[in-house]
């Protein structure tokens, strides 16, 4: 089993710190859903953005999305970002700290606030302790013990969405914060999703390379069809717009100011959405069977789309062009 030491001051060598999630998430994967939590704090992956003062590795988010690709790939459905991210942001508050040990798990709504009452679709909300919902003034930590949740499971059974509601009551508020701190959040957290989909995508495209190379068809492997060879061409370029886009974002643009990431984020959903569909279907019927199970990833980012609510971004994101027109 990893352990904290093997990811602790590697932020300058990826290769290194690839290596060392990889196998603390191979770990956690191997070990149940039960144990997910402790394996992954055990390495330090929870606490990988907490600053070394709060007892964390305090690295750095381009460290971070390293990870979260690494998480992509090996589809880990576990709520990974929202941990780095929750644990980083409640830093020296007792709830930080629990989320930072593993101890509990947090949660994000990126729909809905503490004045309407709802919030949702919540990825991972059915195992969680801690849920952020939006406010007026920033974001509120909520127990999840206090709220009313319903699950839907159209899109994935396994890991299904979640509802939360408290109607007329008032829910228990654990923590909150500002809206500088809470935009922050925010910031981090799309670009980390959109890494964990990079990472899926990355891993989709090495597996149906490997497919085609081997799958004879007409007296040849597929990969020696001009079609299927454009076809995967094409899904390597969008591949490599993933990546340009989240390392851009990164960066501060001519101004000086933060780059919107909402964009990033909504182009990786689409793309990443994209790239599965077709991987699946150059698998044929084996890209939706547990032995080659690219369906997960799939549902991941269909899962993401909803609680991220992409269509509305992309809108949003267009009626800010044409005002600044």
């Amino acid at each position: 089993m990893s352990s904290t030491s093997d990811l602790n001051n590697q932020a300058l060598d990826v290769q290194e710190l690839r290596v060392a999630a990889e196998a603390a998430i191979s770990d956690a994967l191997s070990g149940g859903l039960k144990s997910t939590a402790t394996v992954l704090a055990g390495a330090g992956l929870t606490a990988l953005l907490t600053a070394e003062a709060a007892g964390g590795l305090g690295l750095r988010l381009q460290d971070a999305l390293v990870v979260a690709e690494v998480a992509g790939a090996l589809q880990l459905r576990w709520p990974l970002v929202e941990q780095m991210v929750l644990s980083a942001a409640f830093a020296g508050t007792r709830v930080g700290a629990e989320m930072a040990r593993g101890e509990r798990i947090g949660a994000l709504a990126w729909q809905g606030s503490l004045e309407e009452g709802i919030a949702g679709p919540v990825r991972a909300l059915n195992i969680a302790d801690y849920l952020l919902v939006h406010t007026k003034e920033g974001a509120a930590l909520l127990d999840r013990s206090s709220l009313e949740l319903s699950a839907a499971e159209a899109l994935d059974p396994q890991w299904p969405e979640v509802w939360a509601r408290w109607g007329d009551g008032q829910p228990t508020v654990v923590a909150r914060l500002d809206r500088r701190q809470t935009a922050s959040l925010l910031r981090s957290t799309q670009l980390l999703c959109a890494a964990e989909i990079t990472g899926a995508v990355g891993s989709a495209l090495r597996r149906t390379a490997e497919h085609l190379a081997v799958r004879v068809q007409f007296g040849g492997p597929l990969s020696a069809r001009q079609a299927v060879r454009h076809q995967m061409a094409r899904m390597q370029l969008l591949l490599e717009l993933l990546s340009a886009s989240i390392a851009r974002a990164t960066h501060a643009d001519e101004y000086g100011k933060d780059r919107d990431t909402r964009s990033v984020l909504a182009g990786a959903i689409a793309h990443g959405t994209f790239v599965l569909e077709r991987a699946i279907h150059l698998h044929g019927a084996m890209g939706f069977t547990w032995d080659v199970p690219l369906h997960g990833s799939l549902r991941a980012i269909r899962a993401l789309d909803a609680a991220f609510g992409t269509m509305q971004t992309i809108q949003d994101l267009g009626q800010s062009l044409i005002n600044e027109v």
